[in-house]
């Protein structure tokens, strides 16, 4: 998979930086790759349980993860292992990056959360995006997390979402 051209097999190594640090590294099914958009599927990468509230993430979970190379997000589809849809988790992100079999997203603290049902839109982390400083050091690309988590949550409220996947 190169950097612009598409893609429709394989594996990637899905890297997640965050404040210039690896946060999280896992291998993962290339789904499709349009040039643009990128879908691959993994499971729960993450050590144990992590119990949001809201959703409660699984080692047995898949996801199903949509990145952009154009775009400040990445969405992550949400299944049980019997392939229930628990939900979409949403990173605000820099876009993503795609070099020798690796694809790098970073994290700019932002997260959106849409339950399965669309009945439940939560924005999450906005007190850990305000103490990054990103506003400071970067003010173009807080300007583009803060308007990617408003586009992202206008569709989650008011449809067109799923079109985002399609």
């Amino acid at each position: 998979m190169s950097a612009n051209s598409a893609d429709t097999r394989g594996a990637v190594e899905v890297v997640l930086v965050k404040a210039g640090r690896t946060k999280i590294r896992y291998p993962a099914e290339l789904l499709h790759d349009d040039g643009t958009r990128i879908a691959v599927r993994a499971p729960w990468a993450a050590a144990g349980v992590r119990d949001f509230g809201f959703v409660r993430l699984e080692p047995k979970d898949v996801l199903t993860e949509y990145y952009w190379r154009d775009r400040w997000y990445a969405v992550k589809e949400v299944r049980d292992e019997l392939g229930t849809l628990k939900g979409w988790y949403c990173d605000i992100t820099r876009p993503a990056t795609v070099s020798g079999g690796e694809m790098t997203v970073e994290d700019l603290d932002l997260d959106l959360w849409r339950s399965a049902d669309g009945r439940t839109v939560l924005r999450l982390d906005e007190d850990e995006f305000a103490a990054s400083g990103l506003a400071v050091t970067d003010p173009q690309a807080a300007a583009a997390a803060v308007r990617a988590l408003d586009d992202l949550e206008l569709l989650a409220r008011g449809g067109g979402f799923e079109g985002l996947l399609a």
